[in-house]
């Protein structure tokens, strides 16, 4: 199962500003987050949290596309990043968690990194202007986030949560094959 949320954060246009006093934090601070790597790929230790008694999943994967955009000098720039994160993460009970539950798991962060790589080459294609940011860069972020919410549910639906062996292999072969075609929109270390 995947859990969706969707990040983006829009960083005002660079330019003297009158000194705010600044309030004092009230919140906790934010948690800990996994970018996604080819390199680092999840464990069992990576899901903090704790399932509600009422969920049925054997695991949950909490994921994220974080969206950080600006403008300097009427500049647009932008940061798009597959994150994972743990204290919303959980797995029901790691002593009896099997490594093909651990993979149908991966393969949501993964599609994750997927949609990540698409928003960034959609970015990278198009010319925004900072001075009319909105409403454009706003409904390329959603359908986005829309395309990313349906394949996560039809990955789940088609696989049977992962039960399905022979459609988990086939799903982990095309997305493995879609991520190569996007490589060169991977963020690199």
């Amino acid at each position: 199962m995947f859990f969706f949320s969707f990040l983006l954060t829009f960083l005002p246009f660079q330019g003297p500003q009158p000194a705010a006093p600044k309030p004092k934090p009230t919140v906790k601070p934010a948690p800990v987050l996994i970018g996604w790597s080819a390199d680092r790929p999840l464990t069992w230790a990576d899901f903090q949290a704790k399932p509600q008694p009422t969920d049925q999943l054997a695991a949950l994967t909490a994921a994220n596309i974080d969206v950080q955009v600006g403008c300097k000098d009427y500049v647009f720039s932008s940061e798009v990043k597959a994150v994972f994160i743990p204290t919303e993460s959980w797995v029901r009970d790691k002593g009896k968690a099997s490594p093909e539950l651990l993979r149908h798991e991966q393969l949501h962060f993964d599609i994750t990194e997927l949609h990540a790589r698409m928003l960034r080459q959609k970015i990278s294609l198009i010319k925004l202007d900072c001075e009319h940011l909105n409403p454009a860069f706003k409904n390329l972020t959603n359908a986005s986030f829309s395309a990313w919410k349906r394949e996560e549910f039809n990955y789940d639906r088609e696989t049977n949560h992962g039960l399905n062996t022979a459609k988990q292999t086939y799903w982990e072969t095309q997305v493995k094959q879609r991520l190569a075609l996007l490589d060169k929109f991977a963020v690199q270390p």
